[in-house]
């Protein structure tokens, strides 16, 4: 094994069970001194239990991710403790499924809180400590539903693609700290999925053969900026692209045009993977300029 997180300190939300389980188990199993976070205390004293009978070292903190002052108050409590933080992993998470016209807006709400705000305030309250040292790993827990959609998944969906937004921002925002910022994407069988898949769709699920790719994006040679989707023990990549297109320029029947080429400008031959949120307008520029009035 060539990954050593020996001395780096992991926060694992959501790691009583599942998934959280799972990468907080394989991040001690490579030397990370593991903060097990959960709504219950009795579920990250277990998983403490086990990561210490194996030989690692490991700190229970219960509290709501939604909770920001308790959040804040366990970022505090593990600087004073260990002295420095490396490594999140935002993986707490629940869900409310119902069609979105039957959704009760409190649900939505919820959800997006959980998800998404929960992923801001461990976040925020982590990485001014992550700037100072010049070192740190932020791994927020996107979701196919986000990325391609799902029936009945509408709240989850919209905290989960906005979660590869907040990534995207602060990845770049982070460079310069080396601070490398990720997304993943599992698959798998948990307390979340209990009712949603049968038991054949559920074979070989492991919560297991997803936390390998929390590894790799906590290690010193992790990626940014990547989406990386794992389950079963596949790994593929995800990427926001955006196509070639066609220039229509100012004229009166733009919508009209825009209409009779929906094929070109969709096409998916030759898109591109922007590096930021300018690179459309330069393109969009660029192109009005290979074509001049």
């Amino acid at each position: 094994m060539t990954i050593d997180l020996t001395g780096r300190v992991a926060i694992v939300t959501g790691a009583g069970g599942g998934l959280g389980r799972s990468h907080a188990l394989a991040l001690a199993a490579r030397g990370a001194w593991v903060v097990v976070n959960d709504l219950h205390p009795e579920s990250c004293e277990s998983v403490v239990g086990e990561i210490v009978a194996a030989g690692g070292v490991a700190l229970a903190w219960p509290c709501n991710v939604t909770d920001r002052a308790g959040v804040f108050a366990m970022v505090e409590g593990v600087m004073a403790r260990w002295g420095r933080i490396d490594i999140l992993v935002n993986n707490a998470g629940i869900l409310r499924d119902r069609t979105f016209a039957k959704m009760d807006l409190d649900d939505f709400e919820l959800v997006v809180n959980v998800h998404l705000m929960g992923s801001v305030n461990l976040t925020k309250a982590a990485w001014p400590h992550m700037c100072e040292q010049g070192y740190g790993r932020v791994i927020f827990t996107t979701s196919s539903s986000g990325l391609y959609g799902n029936f009945g998944q509408s709240n989850y969906g919209a905290a989960k693609m906005a979660l590869v937004g907040l990534m995207q921002t602060l990845a770049l925002e982070g460079r310069k700290f080396d601070i490398r910022v990720n997304c993943l994407a599992p698959s798998a069988a948990t307390r979340m999925t209990e009712g949603l898949y049968s038991e054949d769709d559920l074979k070989g699920l492991s919560t297991d053969l997803v936390s390998p790719g929390v590894v790799a994006l906590a290690s010193e040679n992790a990626p940014t900026r990547t989406i990386l989707l794992a389950g079963a023990g596949a790994f593929e990549q995800a990427h926001v692209t955006m196509t070639q297109g066609v220039f229509i320029g100012d004229r009166p029947d733009a919508a009209d045009q825009i209409e009779a080429n929906w094929s070109k400008i969709g096409d998916g031959a030759e898109a591109l993977v922007p590096d930021s949120g300018s690179a459309q307008y330069g393109h969009e520029v660029a192109r009005s300029l290979a074509y001049p009035a």
